[in-house]
């Protein structure tokens, strides 16, 4: 693949180890291998304060901040994969999500006449072959490219998205060098906190690997407007025209209408706005927990209403998808949180995350008894949303070191903007309300009779092709071993103190025993023969006092030690 390349570029990582010195993260590229790409006279004016903050400007006074500004001056490809990190809770701290989700990635347009050639070559044909019309002012502009509105020569209005010219090589070369950053710079990020800094990389490549072609979300759009074809009348889909489509240009149904928070709008067409925003809601619940696949950016913009009350999604770049299992994890933890059932919730997440180990369940599940006091207990006003259930959740998701699916995070995001949504249409919208029903439908099939004649018959699968392969498995196993070739790797991590600890138990103990030889040659040494010059007039061998007094003085030496160690 593309993205397994080696940076070239030292120059850019160096520019890169500058950046984070000109922010103060000399302890970055001092503790690690980028301290080889200081530049040269490269001077370093921050100071640090009582608390390990530093600071250039009073105003930037903390960590957190810095970090958005180095962020912010590396460009769209950070800028990116910080936005993508603002989303997931279990890689990252609160206060670092609070200072990604400051970033924006506005880009001005480009020139229209790069556009149209592009579209040009990626078609193979010129415009005015394709369209009657075409808007030279783009509709909007981000990172990886524009939006054009046009119109077919068959009549139909479309708009245009277009790739800006050469963000691939510039996106390929900025994940290269991230990842051989993240190489240099892993211990360093997993002493931190961050427990798997390489595969924030992968995840990240993938995500951007998908944003790159555009045929991607025009595969989601068909995918959707297969799943909707009989909801036509409540909830539309723009077609995607894949006949005249290519990775980097999309040709999609241009869809006129408000946005749904537009209320003077709405109501000047005589919508309800209740129906409205349980409309809304139930549309994505219905994409989570029925299909498994849903919409995962659905803030204002993206979301139309036309005269008729039709509910339209735009912008299908970003999609999030859950499996069967995760569906069930994931409502459980719902109806857990209403049933007040702390344990069935630990229960739920346990099942959802990847990586579950957690050395304290019963704090684990007193944590989330807290939590399930406060926000159906205690809020006896209704105060308490999404957004603060979501908040909490995550906190202990980090506190935990639980490992989600990026999908999880997805859906969190998806619902705390469906309620503000559902806010501004209807003041006493509540989410928890209307995911109940599906919670309880989802355990219901979950239970099914049908779904566990599917469980029972997958475990068989299971157990069969383990009985299958296990005699191959035995067998290669013995083979090696009759050939001395069967190996175990061990890899042992450690911090410096716990080496040095180690070390110094070590050599104590090696004092230890050469006291205790000393001792043994010297006591066997009195009943050996020597001739008369080599011992005392008392007939003690002279080599049994030189063995005596060096395991006194080695034992004088291993006390010293051994006080000054637990001093």
């Amino acid at each position: 693949m593309f993205f397994r390349k080696t940076v070239k570029n030292i120059n850019r990582l160096r520019e890169v180890v500058k950046v984070l010195l000109k922010y103060g993260m000399e302890d970055i590229v001092v503790n690690t291998p980028l301290r080889k790409f200081i530049p040269p006279k490269t001077t370093v004016n921050w100071t640090s304060d009582q608390n390990g903050d530093t600071e250039m400007v009073a105003v930037y006074s903390t960590r957190w901040e810095r970090i958005r500004m180095i962020i912010e001056e590396l460009g769209p490809t950070f800028i990116k994969l910080a936005q993508v990190l603002s989303n997931r809770p279990d890689f990252v701290p609160e206060a670092l999500i609070f200072e990604f989700e400051k970033l924006q990635s506005s880009v001005p347009p480009f020139d229209v006449g790069i556009a149209k050639g592009i579209i040009t070559q990626e078609l193979g044909r010129p415009l005015d072959e394709l369209f009657i019309y075409f808007d030279e002012v783009p509709l909007g502009s981000a990172s990886i490219g524009q939006v054009h509105r046009a119109r077919l020569r068959s009549g139909e209005d479309v708009v245009v998205k277009v790739q800006r010219p050469g963000v691939r090589s510039k996106v390929y070369t900025d994940l290269a060098l991230l990842r051989e950053f993240v190489k240099l710079t892993e211990n360093f990020f997993i002493n931190a906190g961050v427990l798997n800094p390489l595969e924030v990389v992968n995840t990240f490549e993938k995500s951007m690997q998908r944003e790159l072609d555009y045929l991607t979300e025009g595969r989601h759009m068909e995918q959707f407007r297969q799943i909707y074809q009989n909801l036509e009348e409540r909830f539309y889909v723009p077609k995607a025209y894949m006949d005249i489509s290519t990775s980097k240009v999309l040709v999609i149904e241009y869809i006129s209408g408000c946005k749904i928070t537009d209320l003077m709008q709405i109501e000047s067409w005589g919508l309800d706005r209740t129906t409205l925003a349980a409309r809304g809601i139930d549309l994505y619940l219905t994409q989570i927990f029925e299909f498994g696949i849903f919409h995962a950016d659905p803030h204002p913009g993206n979301v139309l209403i036309r005269p008729t009350g039709q509910i339209v999604l735009l912008d299908f770049g970003m999609v999030g998808k859950l499996m069967k299992h995760q569906k069930y994890a994931f409502a459980n933890v719902f109806i857990s949180l209403a049933k007040q059932d702390a344990r069935g919730m630990a229960s739920g997440l346990r099942q959802l995350s990847i990586d579950s180990e957690i050395e304290d369940m019963r704090a684990f599940e007193y944590d989330l008894h807290e939590l399930i006091e406060e926000y159906t207990i205690l809020d006896v006003a209704g105060e308490l949303g999404m957004a603060d259930l979501t908040n909490k959740l995550q906190k202990i998701i980090y506190k935990y070191q639980l490992q989600m699916p990026g999908a999880v995070f997805l859906i969190l995001r998806v619902l705390v903007i469906l309620e503000g949504i559902g806010n501004v249409l209807d003041k006493n919208f509540q989410s928890l309300e209307h995911i109940k029903p599906y919670g309880f439908k989802l355990l219901t099939e979950q239970y099914s009779l049908k779904n566990i004649n599917s469980e029972i018959t997958y475990s068989l699968s299971e157990f069969g092709g383990l009985l299958y392969n296990l005699p191959s498995e035995v067998r290669f196993i013995l083979k090696k071993l009759r050939k001395g070739e069967f190996n175990f790797d061990i890899k042992f991590i450690a911090d410096d103190t716990i080496l040095k600890k180690a070390d110094s138990i070590t050599n104590r103990i090696a004092l230890a025993m050469l006291v205790c030889t000393l001792i043994l040659s010297a006591t066997l040494s009195l009943s050996a023969k020597f001739p008369a010059y080599l011992c005392t007039d008392g007939g003690i061998p002279y080599l049994s006092i030189i063995g005596y007094l060096l395991a006194i003085w080695l034992t004088g030496v291993l006390f010293v030690l051994s006080v000054r160690n637990n001093s």
